[in-house]
């Protein structure tokens, strides 16, 4: 018998129980699948997640490192100063909200409608302001202690600590050191180049949050204490570099130039860079503030915002760029110390050979002049050196030719930067990529002209020249120490390679001597030392002061001693536009001034000739206290002649002071009572004249002259002299008077 067939509904429903079944697999499975997915790909990130629920992280400021002189003066340091911030969940009424709020408002000079939005949060960390100073510390402490007492509240305000960067100098080496932003990172100069190693690592400090996701109180937090950064100390002197700093002022200012100056000092063996000053940079401390006090009237004075804003950051682009290393020029005669290495070291000229100049030479379709039309007839290598001959140089640069030439000029490193350790450095612009030049170009170029380079490039070739053929990269970082003075890095003396024979450098070095005291170079001479050094008169390719005339750069370099080179320096004015321009008359003596102050104070061993010494200046003694006769006596012993003012039985006062250098023979001004100490003179206009003028103007006045520059040159005139006219000062008062030569310029 057949068994019977299930009705409709038994097999509706075992198709349900069916259709329930695979449902709950999959949906069971994919729940499975879920939960795995989330355990096993993505559980870290959930944990992490759920941390950082849980968990409040605010970044704790790390000390960044100092920045120090080669002799361990600090240029760039941080102070101490602190954050504030605000648990705001305390809290309980709007009154307590509002009495805080109106008295850190006041304190940190805030807007109190601010503050009172922020004490509203549920919350118990809020940043209220950063870097406040040491009073604005002691005021919030205060306010603390008042809040306690008045509402019985606790750590409703904390104080964290922060850095603030300080710079003790202003202005000193602006260029070169740099400046940080609002969260001490670096920005310019040595605190970007080295920020890594400067800036440190820094903290944290780790709060708890409630279920709600609002911070937890001060007692839950966990400080993970910040590491300072590391110290770094330049090969810069700061007394070297505010020597330079100080004279390039005065003659950027005498000789009205236009688009500022640069200079550097250079350890001529190792690399180290001594000083480099941009003349014309910015207060460290206030790097965002115009500098250039007409610039900022300008800018004032502009309506349009747009204008204003783009006017704005192009001076402040110009005030921080670094001319010694991001500025490009012509390099003039200095070129010819590079073109005279070429000629000796190829064997194509040699100290034996003549040169003949008419005053100009034909080259291609062009005629090239010499500085002097007239012309300087048969010459030697070394009187064409001496008299800067264009055409002499020219007819080198053709024995050397153009393929020799450009081989050269990649060796002394022009066709590439010079690696020095700081941002902004320029590449120079040559004839063309791959050193093809017309013949022109070759006759051009062997005297400095229509191919640009840098300052540092300039130094760093002459220096492999001085010190026997050896090109070394220059540095502005001498070591890195960690924050406990312990030494991490040493940066030492990097040779790139040989370029020269020292037998060609003793050449050169002994001719470039025997420049320097002859002619207007001699304005560059400094007494007692045996100086090297070469003029430049360089064009510019752009007429930067708008007054539709030749623009010109005005450089000297030079170094010492020629005998056993140690350090060089390059001085380097852009447009000026005072009237003179040539090398001698406005680089030249300031390398001079700069240079008999910084020898003498880096050790540099003196060796003065049988001239010399006559003409050495003396140092007037300590005569106050002495009866005139006695002050007489003793200062005749110093080789000097006493003038006596008043009717007093003792010396009071004397001009000059005691230890002050006075010209030998040179007068000193003893005064014995009060009446005759109040005496004062005017200093007359000493500029423009002979020596003998200015020596008879001087006595007639009852002043001292100290000269300097080329004096006994026989067309030589007076260019600046140290006080200005007007100026009341003591009789004895001692002026110095720089003199350069006037004609026959050899730039």
């Amino acid at each position: 018998m057949s068994k019977p067939k299930p009705g409709a509904n038994q097999t509706l429903s075992r198709r349900a129980a069916l259709l329930l079944i695979i449902i709950i697999l999959l949906g069971f499975g994919a729940a499975a699948c879920r939960i795995a997915f989330l355990q096993i790909v993505k559980g870290e990130e959930l944990s992490q997640k759920a941390v950082e629920q849980q968990l409040h992280d605010t970044e704790i400021s790390a000390k960044r490192g100092t920045i120090y002189d080669r002799n361990g003066k600090p240029l760039a340091q941080s102070a101490s100063v602190w954050r504030v911030v605000m648990a705001p969940a305390y809290f309980k009424e709007d009154e307590q909200r509002e009495y805080v709020a109106e008295n850190l408002a006041k304190i940190l000079d805030l807007e109190y409608e601010d503050v009172l939005e922020e004490t509203k949060q549920n919350s118990y960390y809020v940043n209220v302001k950063r870097k406040i100073e040491s009073e604005e510390r002691e005021k919030i402490l205060k306010l603390q202690d008042k809040i306690e007492e008045k509402y019985g509240i606790k750590n409703v305000i904390d104080l964290l600590d922060d850095y603030k960067r300080y710079y003790p100098y202003n202005e000193l080496a602006s260029s070169v050191i740099g400046f940080t932003g609002a969260d001490d990172q670096g920005l310019e100069g040595v605190e970007y180049q080295y920020n890594k190693y400067l800036s440190g690592t820094k903290g944290r400090l780790v709060s708890a949050r409630n279920s709600r996701g609002a911070d937890m109180p001060f007692e839950y937090e966990q400080n993970i204490e910040a590491e300072d950064g590391n110290n770094i100390v330049l090969t810069i002197d700061e007394t070297v570099q505010a020597i330079c700093e100080k004279y390039m002022a005065q003659n950027i200012q005498d000789f009205n130039v236009y688009n500022r100056g640069c200079a550097i000092m250079m350890d001529v063996n190792t690399g180290e860079i001594i000083a480099m000053a941009t003349v014309g940079g910015f207060d460290l401390n206030e790097p965002y503030t115009i500098a250039d006090k007409e610039a900022k009237k300008e800018i004032d004075a502009i309506t349009d915002e747009k204008k204003k804003n783009k006017a704005i950051s192009e001076a402040l682009t110009k005030q921080w760029r670094n001319k010694a290393i991001a500025d490009t020029y012509y390099p003039g005669s200095v070129f010819k110390i590079i073109t005279s290495s070429m000629g000796l070291e190829e064997g194509v000229i040699s100290t034996d050979d003549t040169f003949f100049c008419s005053g100009g030479m034909t080259v291609g379709d062009r005629e090239i002049h010499c500085h002097d039309w007239n012309g300087h007839g048969t010459q030697t290598f070394e009187q064409a050196v001496i008299n800067s001959c264009n055409p002499a140089f020219m007819q080198i640069g053709a024995k050397i030719g153009a393929e020799k030439f450009w081989e050269y000029y990649q060796a002394f490193g022009f066709s590439e930067l010079t690696g020095i350790d700081l941002p902004g450095e320029s590449d120079d612009i040559f004839f063309s990529q791959d050193g093809s030049m017309l013949v022109t170009d070759l006759a051009v170029a062997s005297f400095g002209q229509n191919f640009s380079i840098t300052p540092i490039q300039m130094i760093t070739a002459v220096s492999a020249v001085a010190n026997g053929g050896n090109l070394v990269q220059p540095h502005v970082v001498k070591q890195i120490q960690d924050s406990k003075g312990n030494v991490i890095k040493n940066f030492d003396t990097k040779v790139k390679r040989k370029v020269i024979s020292s037998e060609v450098s003793d050449i050169l070095n002994g001719i470039l001597e025997r420049n320097s005291k002859q002619g207007g170079v001699k304005a560059g001479y400094v007494a007692g030392y045996r100086v090297a050094g070469k003029t430049g008169t360089s064009e510019k390719k752009v007429d930067s002061n708008d007054d539709g005339e030749e623009d010109y750069i005005a450089s000297f370099l030079g170094y010492a001693p020629a005998d056993n080179p140690k350090y060089a320096m390059l001085m380097f004015f852009d447009t000026p536009v005072g009237g003179a321009y040539y090398g001698s008359i406005v680089s030249a003596p300031v390398f001079s001034s700069i240079m008999e102050e910084v020898l003498p104070y880096l050790e540099v061993e003196t060796e003065y000739t049988d001239e010399e010494l006559e003409n050495i200046d003396s140092v007037a003694g300590t005569y106050a206290g002495l009866t005139p006769s006695e002050a007489e006596q003793q200062v005749q012993g110093d080789n000097l002649v006493a003038v006596i003012k008043g009717t007093g039985e003792k010396v009071i006062a004397q001009v000059p002071e005691a230890g002050a250098s006075v010209p030998n023979g040179g007068t000193v001004v003893l005064y014995t009572d009060e009446s005759s100490a109040k005496e004062t003179v005017e200093v007359p206009n000493l500029i423009g004249y002979s020596l003998s003028e200015v020596n008879s103007v001087a006595a007639a006045y009852g002043l001292n002259v100290s000269v300097k520059g080329a004096s006994t040159t026989s067309d030589a005139l007076s260019t600046q002299q140290s006080l200005p006219e007007g100026t009341k000062v003591s009789e004895g008062t001692v002026v110095t008077v720089t003199f350069a030569a006037q004609t026959g310029i050899a730039d």
